[in-house]
């Protein structure tokens, strides 16, 4: 009879749609396209506050995670908390990446790994400068918030460029070769080489960069990405303005907490109420 109810329930579950309905008295969701530097075209998705604001805006810009099948592996990971701020004043962008197919990890093209690496951080300087055309924005209240990749290449934009005020990093590694060498495997000679060539790229080495920056980093004690004494050398690498979030027993997806200590984390730095 138990396994018939729960059989049962889950049928049900499955078969309830959703639903999600934002509140519009908070935000206005538009979607929209720019131009990439190689030309290209890429999909974003804009969140402003739907009442216009007393003055200038605080901006963010979200870099979502590489997740699959998660359903939110693509820019809508954040469109809930971007919704959540744009009650608060925010204006927030959420961009498409290469990573927002699933099947991309696997196809790409390892052997330009180097050269996809430093053109992808391009194109995170390219989605700010998408964000900050928009009008009315406090350039004192800027951040990037990422997570897994998404915090990665955050972590090298925002190293180098000081229009970023603030960061917030969730779950990367210390190292793109940590995660590009799971597929395809190299062994030896090859794998070190491989290493070297992308060491000056490492996250790592920019965490530092960020300061005098405030930066927030989470962590989850069960991530089977992010190893802990991974975790512990990232947040040791950052300086002061730093606040370090561990999450026990969190997998690399993190939990509903690490949402809520965000949210409270971007409110105090950017002085907002909910």
């Amino acid at each position: 009879m138990t396994a018939l109810l729960v059989a049962t329930v889950g049928l049900l579950l499955q078969a309830t749609p959703l639903d999600v309905k934002f509140d519009a008295s908070k935000a206005t969701v538009q979607q929209l396209t720019y131009t990439q530097l190689d030309g290209s075209r890429n999909a974003a998705t804009l969140v402003t506050p739907a009442a216009a604001p007393a003055g200038p805006r605080p901006a963010i810009l979200f870099l979502h995670w590489y997740g699959p099948p998660n359903p939110t592996s693509n820019r809508t990971q954040y469109l809930p908390e971007a919704v959540d701020l744009a009650g608060s004043g925010v204006v927030s962008l959420l961009v498409d990446t290469p990573w927002s197919k699933e099947p991309w990890f696997g196809k790409r093209d390892s052997a330009k790994d180097y050269e996809f690496t430093v053109q992808m951080t391009r194109d995170v300087k390219r989605a700010l400068d998408v964000l900050l055309a928009q009008p009315n924005l406090d350039r004192t209240r800027v951040a990037v918030v990422g997570h897994d990749f998404g915090a990665m290449w955050g972590a090298l934009a925002v190293a180098d460029d000081p229009r970023v005020t603030h960061f917030a990093y969730a779950a990367g590694t210390r190292s793109f070769s940590d995660w590009y060498l799971y597929t395809p495997k190299r062994e030896g000679a090859e794998r070190d080489a491989f290493i070297a060539r992308l060491a000056p790229l490492d996250p790592i080495a920019y965490l530092p960069k960020i300061a005098p920056r405030p930066i927030l980093l989470q962590f989850g004690t069960r991530d089977e990405h992010v190893k802990n004494e991974t975790a512990t050398a990232q947040a040791e690498a950052a300086k002061e303005p730093k606040t370090v979030k561990i999450y026990q027993n969190a997998g690399h997806e993190l939990t509903y907490q690490a949402r809520v200590d965000r949210l409270a984390w971007i409110r105090e730095q950017f002085k907002i109420r909910p």
